[in-house]
């Protein structure tokens, strides 16, 4: 990252899952890690999170599914960032992920996946290594 740029990162709830406490935390811990976040709020499309990864110019996004839908929702982010071009955006999720999904969900195209138990330091550790590595 060049000197003074804060990293930004997407935090989004795709799809109809209306429970967004844990979006909300790791957002504040990106926040108070010195990172700019734009959190969507819940209800989101794919399409309306990769427009606002788009508009924001954001180095990372993070997708928050407690629904069981992420084998449906991710991999149209995935594809819709890009097709915008915005394929060096790194992509994490977390949520209710099955063990046997994260490999897919990785091939696809997610750098990360982050089940129920991983801490907010884990998560803010991994967003700005990995963030740093694609500059």
């Amino acid at each position: 990252m060049s000197e003074g740029r804060k990293i930004r990162v997407v935090v989004a709830k795709p799809g109809l899952d209306g429970h967004d406490r844990g979006a909300k935390i790791i957002a504040r811990a990106l926040r108070d890690a010195g990172m700019e976040v734009i959190y969507t709020g819940l209800h989101q499309t794919p399409e309306q999170i990769a427009a606002t990864v788009i508009q924001e110019d954001a180095d990372a996004v993070g997708l928050s599914i407690l629904s069981g839908a992420h084998m449906t929702l991710v991999p149209k982010v995935v594809a819709l960032l890009a097709e915008q071009g915005a394929d060096d955006v790194v992509i994490t999720v977390g949520g209710t992920i099955p063990a046997d999904d994260v490999p897919e969900l990785k091939r696809l195209g997610v750098t990360q996946v982050f089940t129920p138990g991983s801490s907010t330091d884990e998560i803010v550790e991994f967003i700005r290594g990995a963030v740093v590595e694609r500059v």
